[in-house]
């Protein structure tokens, strides 16, 4: 709906590709676009929590101290030729003042949230210019040991994050979520899929779609579990790869990150324990449950896409009406 995209769109659509978006409009100002807080206009919040987890580190301390003194931090000069106290979110991502800000990333998988072989070869490169960065101030050896301390808590969070799927996966498919795929409204894409099945990761019926065919990672509309399982993953795990990128500890463990994912895992265990219990109870009393029709309607429902292709094409996905492989990409 409108109304709950509007934050969505005002950065994911054009001013991702203006200049003025950073530059600023009416100043179109080198300066301006050198200072750390041009970037929070679209990089904070919940599930991209670059701000916060810089503002808070040792590193935004320094900045928000000393940034109003031209000794410490003269925004009038380039970034090549930069001579910061500290450094800025453009010293670190567009070190130089080039404009590629993710080449001055590091294993940059979905913004922390799947997991990855951190030491494979494949990120050998962007690792090794991770490091040339934090030595321009840092030892290559300080550099390297945070990186490191940055692979364990990732490591970490993907074990959590496993496990927190594999109890809502195994509840889903011993028929017991409640509710079902199939007790739902249609996902965007105009199939009832389980939400937690991305791309061909699962394969069969069994959850509600072909090989390939991918769910809709929600946070509403769908059973608690689920729900919890999407929390854990697009808000803590990303909370502890931000945080630690950053040098901000407090968001990597106290500030929901990993105690967040503990708390987490815990809920669904809880909700699967629960779902289990009742549907042995309800087996015993011979009662047979039907979701509530609420489930499947709905005011703001019925202006989601899924809900428009099930009643103007009758037996279509979204996928079936693109006019070519690769269309939804670019449309």
């Amino acid at each position: 709906p409108p109304g709950d995209t509007a934050g969505c769109t005002f950065c994911h659509t054009s001013p991702e590709e203006r200049c003025s978006t950073c530059h600023q409009r009416h100043q179109f100002n080198p300066a301006v676009a050198r200072k750390s807080e041009q970037c929070k206009t679209c990089h904070w919040g919940k599930d991209h929590r670059d701000w916060e987890a810089y503002d808070i580190s040792i590193h935004g301390t320094v900045y928000q101290v000393n940034k109003w003194d031209p000794t410490q931090f003269d925004m009038s000069k380039k970034l090549a030729d930069a001579d910061y106290v500290g450094p800025t979110c453009q010293y670190c991502h567009m070190r130089g003042g080039h404009h590629n800000v993710q080449r001055l990333s590091t294993v940059y998988t979905s913004m922390g949230m799947s997991n990855a072989d951190r030491g494979a070869p494949l990120w050998k490169e962007k690792r090794d210019t991770w490091v040339s960065v934090c030595d321009d101030c840092h030892s290559p050896r300080f550099a390297r040991e945070n990186l490191q301390a940055m692979d364990e808590a990732c490591k970490d969070a993907g074990l959590k994050y496993t496990e927190t799927f594999k109890v809502a996966e195994n509840l889903m498919l011993d028929g017991m979520g409640e509710p079902m795929p199939k007790d739902l409204a249609p996902d965007w894409s105009g199939q009832h899929i389980w939400s937690l099945k991305i791309g061909a990761y699962h394969e069969g019926a069994k959850y509600g779609g072909k090989k390939g065919e991918s769910g809709e990672f929600r946070m509403s509309n769908c059973s608690d579990i689920e729900r919890v399982c999407f929390e854990s993953v697009g808000y803590w795990m990303t909370y502890i790869f931000k945080g630690m990128a950053h040098g901000s500890w407090n968001d990597a463990t106290y500030c929901d990150g990993s105690f967040g994912m503990d708390r987490w895992l815990v809920k669904a265990k809880a909700a699967s324990e629960q779902a289990r219990r009742f549907t042995a109870l309800e087996k015993k009393a011979g009662i047979n449950w039907v979701p509530s029709e609420f489930w499947r309607k709905g005011d703001y429902l019925d202006q989601l896409s899924g809900m428009k292709i099930v009643k103007e094409f009758p037996g279509k996905t979204i996928f079936d009406l693109c006019p070519e492989p690769g269309w939804l990409d670019t449309h």
